[in-house]
C-alpha cells in the first residue's frame, strides 16, 4: 500500500480530531494524519519513517508491543489504551482501534485522545483516596506522605511543603518532599517561606507568585473554619504552572489536611483531658496505673527495681483556710512544677487528688538511688511559697515502696507507699519513710 493510493483521502482524514496512523511491518510510520499535531504536538511529516514504539510512554511499551503482535496476527483490536509522549514531554492517554491489512502489509489504527476523561477519573479516585487517608490516618506525617504521593501522581510536583504555625505564631515546616524531574535537574531554590506564608495568611486566599524570588510557587491556606492552621506550598518545576483545575484539586486537598489536623488536635486534647490532671497538667490516676503496669512488666523481665513515692503536703489545709482555694490551687501548681524539676525526665509524676502526689521511678539499680531522689524532692519543697502576697511553708511527707521488696503488683505497691506516707505524717511530717515489707 503506497501513499498515493490513499492520498486522495488525506484532505478528509485531516479534518478528523482523531489521529489516523499507518505502520509498516517494521513498526515505522508510513502515514500519520494531521490530528497528531493537535494530540501529540508533532508535525505529521516529522513522524514518517520513525519507529512508533519510540513515542510510547516507557511503562506502556511492553503491553503496546503485545497488542501490535495480536494485530499483526490478524486480530482486530478495539479500545486498547496506552500513553504516548507529547512533544512537550507529558504523557497523553490514547484509546486505539487497529487492524492488520494482509494485502498491504501494514497496521491501520485510529487513536482518540482520552486524557481529559482519564484525568477526571484519576482525580476522582485521588479525591476518594485523599479523603480515606485523612479519615483513617492517625499519624499526621504518614498522612502528609500519602497525600504528597497521590498529588504527585496527578500533577507535576517538584516541591511539596506543609508549613504550620507553632504555639508562638511562628512558621515551621513540618513536612517537606522534593522530587527532581530528572537526574540532571537542579533543585528549586527555596524562597523566603515566612514571607510567602505570611502573605497567604494576610490575604486568606490562594496565592500564585510570579516574582523572581518565588516564581512558580503556589500557596494555599490550611484553614479550619475561620482559624488558619498553616499553608500548603508547592512548586511544579521549572517553566511549569498550575492551572485553575489543578488549584481546584489542591483546594480540596487543603480542606482534607485541615480536617485531619483539626481532628488530630481534638483527639490530642481529649487524650490530655482523659489522662492528665486539669489543674497541674500532671498524669492522673488512670495514666499512672497504665504506666505502672508496663513498668512492672519491664522490671520483672529485666530483673530491675522500681519505686513509688507517695507524697502529701503537711500544711495544705492552712493555705486554703487562710488565703482561699484559688491560692490553694496555685500552691498545687507550683508544687507540681517543683517536683517535676526535682526528678528525672524518665520518671512519671501524677496527682492523685487533693494535695497527694505519686512519683513512679523506673530503671533503679539500688534502693539508695530512690532515697536520694526522694530527698531531692523534699528539699525542692522546703523553700517558701509566695501566695496572695504572703509566704507559706508547706512541707512534704513522703512514703516509699520499692518493687519487689514491698510489693509485686500495683495494688500492693500503692498501698505500701501510702501507709509509709501516713507514718511519716503522723511522726511530725517533713520526712521520708520507707515502707515495711508486706506481711507473709
Amino acid at each position: 500500500m503506497k501513499g498515493k493510493q490513499y492520498q486522495s483521502l488525506v484532505n478528509y482524514i485531516d479534518l478528523l480530531l482523531d489521529m489516523v496512523c499507518v505502520v509498516d511491518q517494521q513498526g515505522r510510520f508510513v502515514f500519520v494524519s494531521a490530528g497528531v499535531e493537535q494530540i501529540l504536538g508533532y508535525q505529521s511529516g516529522a513522524l514518517i519513517g520513525k519507529r512508533m514504539i519510540d513515542y510510547v510512554w516507557p511503562e506502556d511499551k511492553e503491553k503496546t508491543l503485545q497488542q501490535a503482535q495480536r494485530v499483526m496476527a490478524g486480530e482486530s483490536v478495539t479500545h486498547f489504551e496506552n500513553r504516548y509522549r507529547h512533544q512537550n514531554g507529558r504523557p497523553v492517554c490514547l484509546s486505539w482501534s487497529a487492524r492488520w491489512s494482509e494485502t498491504d502489509g501494514v497496521r491501520v489504527a485510529v487513536a482518540r485522545d482520552i486524557s481529559t476523561i482519564k484525568q477526571a477519573q484519576a482525580r476522582q479516585h485521588a479525591v476518594y483516596a485523599i479523603s480515606e487517608a485523612a479519615h483513617q490516618s492517625q499519624d499526621p506525617v504518614q498522612l502528609y506522605q500519602q497525600i504528597a504521593v497521590i498529588v504527585a501522581a496527578l500533577l507535576p510536583v517538584q516541591h511539596f511543603m506543609i508549613v504550620m504555625l507553632d504555639q508562638h505564631a511562628r512558621w515551621q515546616c513540618i513536612f517537606q518532599q522534593q522530587r527532581l524531574a530528572g537526574a540532571d535537574a537542579e533543585p528549586i531554590v527555596l524562597p523566603d517561606i515566612h514571607a510567602l506564608c505570611s502573605e497567604v495568611a494576610q490575604k486568606q486566599d490562594v496565592q500564585q507568585w510570579e516574582q523572581q524570588s518565588a516564581a512558580g510557587w503556589l500557596g494555599l491556606p490550611l484553614q479550619a473554619g475561620a482559624v488558619l492552621q498553616g499553608v500548603l506550598l508547592l512548586h511544579p518545576g521549572p517553566d511549569l504552572h498550575y492551572n485553575a483545575d489543578d488549584i481546584a484539586l489542591l483546594t480540596f486537598v487543603t480542606a482534607q489536611i485541615s480536617t485531619a489536623v483539626e481532628r488530630s488536635t481534638m483527639l490530642a486534647r481529649l487524650e490530655q483531658l482523659a489522662l492528665h490532671d486539669s489543674l497541674t497538667g500532671l498524669a492522673n490516676r488512670t495514666l499512672l496505673h497504665d504506666r505502672l503496669q508496663l513498668a512492672l512488666q519491664r522490671a520483672g523481665r529485666e530483673h530491675r527495681l522500681l519505686a513509688l513515692l507517695y507524697l502529701d503536703l503537711d500544711r495544705f489545709k492552712q493555705v486554703n483556710d487562710t488565703v482561699g482555694h484559688q491560692a490553694g490551687d496555685l500552691l498545687l501548681q507550683q508544687t507540681a512544677q517543683r517536683i517535676v524539676h526535682a526528678v528525672r525526665q524518665t520518671d512519671t509524676v501524677a496527682r492523685f487528688g487533693g494535695d497527694e502526689f505519686v512519683i513512679l521511678l523506673e530503671q533503679i539499680d539500688q534502693s539508695g538511688t530512690v532515697l536520694k531522689i526522694a530527698e531531692k524532692v523534699r528539699q525542692a519543697l522546703l523553700a517558701p511559697f509566695m501566695l496572695a502576697g504572703q509566704q507559706f511553708y508547706v512541707y512534704p511527707s513522703i512514703g516509699i515502696a520499692i518493687y519487689p521488696e514491698h510489693g509485686e503488683d500495683s495494688r500492693q505497691l500503692l498501698l505500701s507507699s501510702d501507709v509509709a506516707m501516713y507514718s511519716a505524717k503522723h511522726n511530725g511530717g517533713n520526712q521520708i519513710k520507707l515502707a515495711a515489707p508486706p506481711s507473709p
